[in-house]
């Protein structure tokens, strides 16, 4: 048997990033923290922590941290059926930053009269918020990955409908000019939406000139300023009347799915409806 303060322990240390992090939020002290990880590592004969800022698991690590958060909810799960719970379990989701700002508030509306239940959303490129299912760190994920990480089952939402935009003077600014020369606002490094589809449009990746903004609603300011042309969803799109289509004919579908572990928490499963009730509303 796994130490249940010891797997605990190794999630803070992942939450929070450092020994010094998960130690305040456990309430304990920093050698405390680092007796109970070297404690679960020899238990387990593994490595399970790279000691660096941030703390990265290790594949076994993973494997620990998967186990530690499924047992949480379970545990959860039955104290709740006993009328034992005082405080609910964060259920860790991951989301991409562009359903962040549009349909999924619409979970977030809903879950906010359920006081049994409290969200934590980690943000993260559609790309990639499957990885975090893999390590354990999230237990659902809405993701661009149609194929189920071990442990999890997939089902499809629909899709995020984007538009090629600009302000109006930016877009009479660089009329005579073809796209891949114009700057061109991205999230962050891992944002290829503008470049895919530049080079759908013009055979060239977008100008090397970007402005790098990792938050929506600056990200959309940039855009209304004038700042650079970018991808904005349907909503995004409505939300602004100064914005023009660079290309009306050409809207980019990215296709996005639910995956969650195969566990029976009905937590869980709330969080589940309520994501397809918003997805039925307002994706493609």
């Amino acid at each position: 048997m796994l130490d249940p303060e010891c797997v605990r322990t190794l999630l803070a240390v992942v939450d929070e990033g450092t020994f010094d992090a998960a130690a305040r939020a456990l309430h304990v002290t920093p050698s405390a923290v680092s007796q109970r990880i070297k404690q679960l590592e020899q238990r387990t004969g593994r490595v399970l922590l790279v000691r660096s800022k941030p703390a990265r698991l290790t594949d076994s690590g993973e494997v620990i941290a998967r186990y530690g958060r499924q047992q949480a909810l379970l545990d959860r799960d039955a104290r709740e059926a006993l009328g034992l719970v005082e405080d609910p379990t964060p259920i860790p989701v991951a989301v991409n930053a562009d359903s962040l700002s549009s349909w999924f508030r619409r979970v977030v509306t809903e879950l906010a009269g359920d006081d049994g239940l409290v969200l934590a959303v980690r943000r993260e490129d559609q790309d990639h918020t499957a990885d975090l299912l893999r390590r354990g760190l999230v237990v659902a994920a809405v993701t661009s990955s149609p194929q189920p990480v071990q442990g999890c089952r997939a089902r499809p939402l629909g899709s995020i409908r984007y538009h090629a935009v600009a302000a109006k003077r930016f877009a009479r600014r660089w009329a005579d000019r073809p796209l891949h020369e114009a700057p061109v606002i991205v999230f962050d490094a891992k944002d290829d939406l503008q470049d895919a589809f530049c080079r759908d449009l013009t055979g060239r990746d977008a100008a090397a000139r970007r402005h790098h903004l990792p938050d929506g609603h600056v990200f959309e300011d940039a855009v209304v300023a004038g700042a650079g042309w970018a991808m904005l969803t349907e909503q995004q799109v409505r939300r602004h009347r100064g914005l023009v289509h660079l290309a009306p004919d050409r809207p980019v579908d990215v296709p996005l799915h639910w995956q969650q572990w195969k566990l029976d928490s009905p937590p869980l499963s709330r969080v589940a409806d309520a994501v397809f009730r918003a997805a039925a509303a307002e994706l493609h």
